[in-house]
């Protein structure tokens, strides 16, 4: 198992790795103390047999650069393959402003060839690759050196195992004609702005009970204020306040430090000095914010009016779809789209692209009355009309 901790042998490597169709690629990182993850280890793997053709590469050691690495990222001939990709490429994209390109995510092409939703790596690598992995490492902290042979070798094995995996799902995209449809998914993990987190959207994240414009204008500036701090100072956005306080600071608006100190659900540290400041100055311009610049909730979805029938039947319609073609019923229309399209709406993701095919065509003649189902002994299937 060769560890890499020099620019120059990366850049040997990554040379290597340009000739070569594709290299798979994984990460360990920590993020448990930290509001951005810690790189802590990076795996490379390219087409071979065994360990000899893939490394391990410490991005903690001291004079290491990854520039090597970036420039082999921005290769278009070499195709960098990772499993369940967004965090990988969330931290890539932070610390080196790179998006690996052309990608191919075996999490979701496995969604695609039917080995259901979201699967995990230990999944496949039993399904297809044939072999066990030992997991014993798991959960280490991947910033403390020496690494061990176990952590060492549970590394490595997300990158070997990768490659026979990547082969056959690759194959079997080429088989069924599917691959544009991985490549419809990939788009949105390809984008950068999956990867920026902007502090005044920050409170679309926030579920709450209450939908009044004043009471969300609140939530909005206490969610910044509470993005900004986590940001600025690298720390969990949790370790600031968490949403259950956040949400109790908007129905109580406190204006004192003596109201803070009622709170229930706010740490003690939330309670004094920058935090708490921050706290009182969010709810004062949350409660003073002009009428025309409050936030308004998306009420549409409440008031649908869905045909329950209509409904039950592309429930049933899906099932048969799901069955046919192996593709996971959540990644083709999840339950509200069902819904969204038996209230008449025709802008929702299962219409278009790739699941058009599968599913929304057949949904449109479903509900224009063109066609109908039929149950045949365990199955069901579509009748024209």
């Amino acid at each position: 198992m060769k560890t890499l901790t020099k620019t120059d042998e990366l850049a040997e490597f990554c040379a290597e790795a340009a000739k070569a169709p594709y290299v798979t690629v994984d990460t360990e990182f920590l993020r448990e103390r930290t509001y951005y993850s810690k790189l802590c280890l990076i795996q490379l793997a390219i087409p071979g047999t065994g360990e000899e053709n893939a490394v391990l590469v410490d991005p903690l050691v001291e004079g290491l650069s990854l520039d090597p690495l970036m420039e082999l990222f921005r290769n278009t001939d070499v195709v960098k393959v990772f499993h369940a990709a967004r965090q990988d490429l969330e931290i890539f994209f932070i610390d080196n402003g790179v998006i690996p390109q052309p990608l191919f995510d075996t999490q979701v092409a496995a969604m695609v060839c039917g080995f259901g939703e979201q699967v995990g790596y230990e999944t496949l690598v039993k399904r297809i690759a044939k072999q066990q992995l030992d997991k014993s490492s798991r959960f280490t902290d991947w910033s403390r050196r020496p690494l061990t042979e176990a952590q060492k070798k549970y590394a490595l094995a997300d990158v070997t195992h990768l490659r026979v995996i990547y082969e056959f799902l690759a194959a079997k995209l080429e088989e069924t004609g599917r691959a544009h449809w991985v490549a419809e998914e990939l788009a949105t993990l390809t984008d950068p702005e999956t990867y920026i987190t902007r502090p005044e959207e920050a409170w679309l994240r926030v579920r709450t009970r209450s939908s009044s414009p004043r009471f969300l204008a609140i939530v909005r500036e206490l969610a910044a204020f509470r993005e900004n701090y986590a940001q600025t100072r690298n720390i969990p956005r949790n370790r600031v306040f968490k949403d259950d306080a956040l949400a109790e600071l908007a129905s109580t608006k406190p204006v004192t430090m003596e109201d803070l100190g009622r709170s229930r659900l706010l740490l003690r540290e939330a309670r004094k000095g920058a935090i708490a400041e921050g706290i009182l100055a969010a709810v004062k311009a949350g409660t003073e914010a002009p009428k025309e610049s409050l936030p308004q909730v998306d009420a549409s979805r409440d008031q649908l009016q869905v045909n329950p029938a209509l409904a039950d039947l592309l429930r049933v319609l899906l099932k048969a779809k799901t069955e046919t073609s192996g593709v996971a019923s959540k990644l083709i229309a999840p339950a509200a789209e069902l819904d969204a399209i038996a209230a008449g709406q025709r802008d929702v993701k299962a219409l278009s692209g790739w699941r058009h095919e599968v599913f929304g065509a057949d949904a449109l003649r479903l509900c224009a009355g063109e066609i109908g189902l039929a149950a045949k002994g365990k199955t069901v299937q579509v009748i024209e009309i």
